[in-house]
């Protein structure tokens, strides 16, 4: 097995073509083994266990021969490690009893929630551990791999390794931010808030609009959504818009009214997401104190059929 050097004194440049070993070809490991192949690595081994995941791995990684997982490791200058992250410990603290890291041998894993020290195990055989998180929604389609790029990746590693995890970002097309291990927690829970309620909220939208009779919700929402997004990526609080920030407390109301009459699921969290906008409303002068005190009075969870 080939190992890795710390750095190749190159800007932007991984150490060395790397052979690479892929634990498992999901939707995220495939991804990110393609975009190394792509920039010239060799993906040699990936494990693989469903037949979905097979054929994910003889589509975008080609050359890998499909392998247990011990001799996946084995075949590695640099193992990624795309596993669910309550299986990374487990996993890594086995190979690591095994014997089958060895040192001067990159072990990246790709977890949001977990730093570096996931990876203790490892790094105690000599393995150099990286968290390289991509900040991105996969759905095992083909545009995963062009999503790729210019998607930011949470980076935590020694100082040391910096240069390796920086220049195998830029190769996957990726950009590096480097995240404290001890941030790492709140890191994840900032992307998962943002990004995965994103897609329940747009959803119950769409549920909505659906019990309405809109033909086509999706077409409706789309424009608004992504001004919106678009709005507040660019300009924070200042772009709150709409009947909490106007102080349009007899709107909320019947808002309220028929959510819990028609959707008392989606209730819940309106009425949640109502007064966090409210906050942010009062605390940038949107909102002014008279219109606030109504309309959180009319958002305060009174009513016992909202707590059901």
């Amino acid at each position: 097995m080939a190992t890795a050097t710390p750095s190749s004194g190159r800007t932007g440049q991984a150490a060395s073509r790397l052979d690479i070993g892929v634990v498992s070809a999901g939707t995220v490991g495939a991804a990110l083994g393609h975009a190394l192949a792509r920039a010239g690595h060799h993906v040699v081994a990936a494990a693989a266990v469903s037949d979905e995941s097979k054929q994910r791995a003889k589509r975008l990684l080609p050359e890998a021969e499909i392998l247990p997982v011990d001799e996946v490791v084995s075949r590695s200058a640099l193992l990624l490690i795309a596993v669910p992250d309550d299986a990374i410990a487990d996993l890594v603290d086995g190979l690591a009893r095994g014997g089958h890291f060895q040192p001067g041998q990159l072990v990246a894993h790709v977890s949001g929630a977990h730093g570096v020290g996931i990876l203790r195990p490892a790094a105690e055989l000599g393995a150099l551990p990286l968290a390289l998180h991509p900040a991105m929604t996969f759905t095992g389609r083909d545009e995963d791999i062009n999503r790729l790029d210019g998607s930011s990746f949470g980076v935590t590693c020694d100082p040391a390794l910096r240069p390796v995890a920086e220049a195998l970002v830029v190769e996957m097309g990726g950009e590096p931010e480097f995240v404290a291990e001890e941030q790492r927690a709140l890191y994840h829970a900032a992307l998962s808030h943002g990004s995965n309620h994103l897609s329940t909220l747009v959803n119950e939208s769409l549920d909505l609009l659906r019990a309405c009779g809109v033909e086509h919700p999706d077409r409706m929402l789309a424009p608004l959504l992504s001004a919106a997004l678009d709005n507040t990526l660019r300009l924070g609080n200042k772009a709150l818009t709409g009947p909490i920030v106007r102080g349009d407390s007899g709107t909320v109301a019947s808002h309220l009214a028929t959510l819990r009459k028609q959707s008392p699921d989606a209730l819940i969290a309106y009425r949640a997401l109502a007064r966090r906008t409210a906050d942010r409303a009062i605390a940038t002068g949107k909102l002014d104190v008279d219109q606030a005190e109504t309309l959180l009075e009319c958002l305060a969870d009174d009513d016992p059929k909202d707590r059901q």
